[in-house]
């Protein structure tokens, strides 16, 4: 008898439903293994992941991975328009600096003085 899409559909989603609790259930025994293990040896954060883990994350944290993400500190603009737009002279050149060039000003003409 052929089975229908719905059928099937509703097969596989019963068991991603199925493996997702497995891997909960997995997940919740290797993580005990590992804290019996960390106690056992009195093992610390430096040991486990080197001379980073003693330093405080000093970004945001994504939250797909979990992992903290340094955030970079900002670059204080270079140039700027009569319109208001800056550039830090990193990267690629915006399109109002480059529209800026071709009206015949140069860099100098833009960079912020101060």
């Amino acid at each position: 008898m052929a089975r229908t899409l719905a059928q099937i559909q509703s097969q596989i989603d019963k068991l991603q439903k199925e493996a997702q609790a497995l891997r909960a259930k997995e997940i919740s025994g290797v993580v005990a293994r590992i804290k019996e293990a960390i106690a056992h040896y009195g093992l610390t954060p430096q040991e486990l992941f080197g001379e980073t883990a003693s330093k405080k994350p000093r970004g945001k944290v994504a939250k797909a991975s979990g992992k903290a993400v340094a955030k970079k500190p900002a670059t204080p603009p270079k140039y700027r328009d009569d319109a208001g737009n800056t550039w830090t002279g990193h990267g690629k050149r915006p399109n109002w600096f480059k529209a800026a060039l071709a009206a015949g000003k140069t860099a100098a003409d833009l960079e912020i003085k101060g």
